[in-house]
């Protein structure tokens, strides 16, 4: 016969019964989360396994997430998806805050529990526009990459001010179990990134939504 959880085994170790008892983290920090209540121009993601609080973007930040999105939805226009941003996409005990992302429109497809956000198995292709410092920028190349791609994510574009003068990176061909995204191409401003596949097959990213080269 199983013992309930809160009994011990007479075998077991102080340190053992310990481990037993101990609540999961990841479902500490996503309760925590989902009780947070942040003050506005504030949002909350967990990512690899601890909640990161950041300010809304800048002007120059928005003003390219607006182009992205404006961009996108007259490219969907008349199918069955749409430009998504402000919304959480969630993931089994993570949350993500995504920039921009293209999902079907139809809300009983891709609402998650608790109507928290959109599920992450809707998301086709997810988009970030890179904000200055360090931790904001390994944010989105490095830690949100490998979320992104544990989540399965088909597309992954990051438009990024600081790599160089200016560069858009599109990630294809996620491996789930490794954190990583086998395919990667990336351009300069001022040269055209294409969306290589998914309902936002041909999409182009130019100069027209990053702007100029920076000097």
């Amino acid at each position: 016969m199983t013992a309930l959880a809160h009994e011990r085994p007479e075998t077991m170790s102080e340190s053992q019964a310990e481990f037993v008892n101990e609540p999961n983290l990841d479902e500490v920090v996503w309760q925590a989360w989902k009780a947070m209540e942040l003050p506005e121009g504030y949002r909350a993601e967990i990512i690899e396994g601890a909640i990161e609080v950041s300010p809304t973007g800048r002007f120059s930040h928005a003003q390219v997430v607006n182009r992205l999105r404006d961009a996108l939805a007259i490219f969907l226009q008349g199918s069955e998806y749409g430009a998504w941003n402000d919304t959480n996409v969630i993931h089994p005990l993570r949350a993500w805050v995504p920039d921009g992302f293209v999902a079907p429109r139809d809300g009983e497809l891709i609402e998650a529990e608790d109507s928290l956000g959109v599920n992450a198995s809707a998301v086709h292709v997810v988009i970030e526009v890179v904000s200055p410092g360090k931790r904001n920028q390994d944010r989105d190349r490095v830690r949100k990459r490998r979320e992104y791609a544990r989540a399965g994510i088909p597309v992954y574009v990051i438009v990024d001010d600081y790599d160089n003068q200016g560069t858009v990176s599109i990630l294809t061909a996620p491996v789930p179990e490794h954190a990583r995204y086998e395919d990667e191409h990336r351009v300069p401003y001022g040269t055209e990134a294409v969306v290589p596949e998914g309902p936002a097959k041909g999409f182009v990213i130019g100069e027209s939504i990053t702007g100029p080269k920076r000097s």
